[in-house]
């Protein structure tokens, strides 16, 4: 048990800045999540470092990152254990994806019930990052739709349900994999007839517009999303393009698709192009953005209504180019997403004015609505705003800005989701979360001695390293670095006190995977 279960790897999230070293143990069996948990509580550990889990990697920050310690890859864990197809009730190890669920469940009428912008998330993170999608305010989180998991903590696995044991439960979810290693859960699917969507797509003239549409109309509709232009200004400030549908029935559908139901429930995901190198930092620039967002607006329709389109394409479509994150340089990029309640509205304005004040290039910019928050004390959404933006790496006052945004956010009363955080601060973490407390006792209660560590969770203070613990060196010698911390906020904060494919070990940044 002293001896090494994996092997050294280095690092990153989505966003590939900040790379640690770890003991990258692939979990290819629930016994080895045993042993790795046992191995890092015990006093022979040679780092004293913890274990993390890690599924696909597309946490953007350092969610799935412990430097000088153990990362288990639980893409490993990835069996469809059982399958009731008269409920949609099914049982898969946390390493299943959310595309192999619907590659292999679509087909046979059952689809997710939540999935974020990319299908190429495990289980084990949806239910870590508590992930929601296009359908927030109709559905809610994903763990909303979840019976149950298998949790593995250093006190041992136990099953854990909303009814069993609420606490541990709603602290798990969004927990970002501090409070153990999910090894299985069961999910309710929703039934569909086809991989279809039908689509109502039309464009806005100004964030004014779009907001109102969304205001009034969302409801209507079972998803809805808005992509908004951060580059436009004056009076075509957040010019959008919104698109809301709901899942498409055989009757729906064209005829040469309505008479053939296998074809028209085919789920088969594509890889459309790959970026093969990552290209010199600044590729996306302010002048590159602008054009594409100006030929995004113009190839929108006007208005177009119950226009079918693959569930692909509607959900997820970057996932079409592989290794798009490489886009942003060697540098890498970061993902800042906040949510603000439904009268601050005005704070998403002050937020798109400062980047085309600034003239700082988000690459993909998406606006949504949300409904009530999960009950746990990290429950990232409530009911609002929430704008996600992509913004490169290298812009010389980013950091200050940044800062800027987090004091706005939480004026409002806002928060940022920790998935996506790569940099926020203790002091201004604590003041977004208030409920913190709560999540720290009951993560004190399954994990006395403080195992499971991340560098997410030394950045926000959720978790210590045992005394005369090391990190490990990062590339070129250095010692692995944290990503940078913002300065905690000046007034009101500082007076406040996610897994699933090809199975290699990543050698600097985790390669493209494509589901189990």
């Amino acid at each position: 048990m002293a001896g090494s279960l994996g092997r050294r790897g280095l690092l990153t999230g989505w966003g590939r800045t900040a790379p640690s070293s770890a003991e990258v143990i692939h979990a290819v069996h629930p016994d080895i999540v045993d042993q790795a948990m046992r191995r890092a509580a015990g006093p022979v550990s040679p780092a004293r470092r913890g274990l993390i889990a890690r599924g696909l990697g597309r946490s953007y920050g350092d969610a799935a990152q412990n430097a000088g310690g153990a990362v288990l890859d639980a893409t490993w864990l990835d069996g469809v254990h059982r399958a009731d197809l008269d409920t949609g009730l099914v049982t898969v190890g946390a390493g299943v994806s959310l595309q192999t669920l619907m590659e292999r469940f679509v087909p046979l009428g059952w689809f997710v019930p939540v999935t974020p912008g990319t299908r190429l998330v495990t289980v084990g993170g949806a239910i870590a990052a508590d992930i929601h999608g296009k359908n927030h305010h109709v559905d809610g989180s994903f763990c909303s739709h979840v019976p149950s998991f298998t949790l593995v903590t250093p006190g041992g696995a136990m099953i854990v349900t909303p009814d069993s044991d609420p606490e541990l439960f709603w602290a798990t979810a969004g927990g970002m994999g501090l409070t153990g290693v999910i090894t299985e859960a069961t999910i309710q699917m929703i039934p569909v007839e086809t991989s279809y969507m039908l689509v109502d797509t039309e464009r806005a003239v100004d964030l004014d517009d779009v907001m109102d549409k969304m205001l009034t109309g969302d409801d209507a509709y079972r998803y809805s999303v808005a992509w908004i232009d951060c580059q436009s200004t004056g009076s075509r400030l957040g010019r959008s393009v919104l698109t809301r549908g709901d899942h498409a029935r055989l009757e729906n559908l064209p005829d040469r698709l309505a008479r053939d139901p296998d074809r028209a429930r085919a789920f088969v995901p594509r890889t459309l192009a790959r970026v093969p190198l990552t290209p010199p930092s600044g590729l996306l620039n302010p002048l590159t953005v602008a054009a594409f967002n100006e030929f995004w607006f113009r190839k929108a329709p006007r208005h177009q209504v119950a226009k079918p389109h693959h569930m692909t394409g509607f959900f997820h479509p970057l996932d079409g180019v592989a290794a798009w994150n490489r886009l942003y340089g060697r540098k890498g990029f970061l993902q800042y997403q906040f949510v603000v309640p439904d009268a601050a509205g005005e704070t998403v304005r002050r937020v798109i004015e400062r980047l085309t004040e600034v003239k700082l290039a988000s690459f993909l910019a998406v606006l949504k609505r949300f409904g009530p928050g999960d009950p746990g004390p990290l429950s990232f959404p409530m009911p609002g705003w929430t704008l996600a933006l992509d913004l490169p790496v290298g812009y010389d006052t980013l950091d200050r800005l940044l800062d800027d945004l987090d004091q706005a956010v939480l004026e409002a009363g806002g928060r940022v989701y920790l998935a996506k955080d790569s940099r926020v601060s203790p002091a201004t973490f604590r003041a977004m979360y208030p409920r913190i407390d709560e999540w720290m006792a009951v993560r004190h209660r399954v994990d006395p001695d403080g195992v499971l560590r991340s560098d997410l969770g030394r950045r926000l203070g959720l978790c210590t390293d045992a005394p005369g613990a090391a990190a490990a060196p990062a590339a070129g010698g250095q010692r692995a670095r944290a990503p940078r911390k913002a300065r905690a906020p000046r007034k009101a904060a500082a007076k406040t006190a996610s897994p699933t494919a090809a199975k290699t070990t990543p050698p600097v940044h985790p390669p493209e995977r494509t589901g189990s």
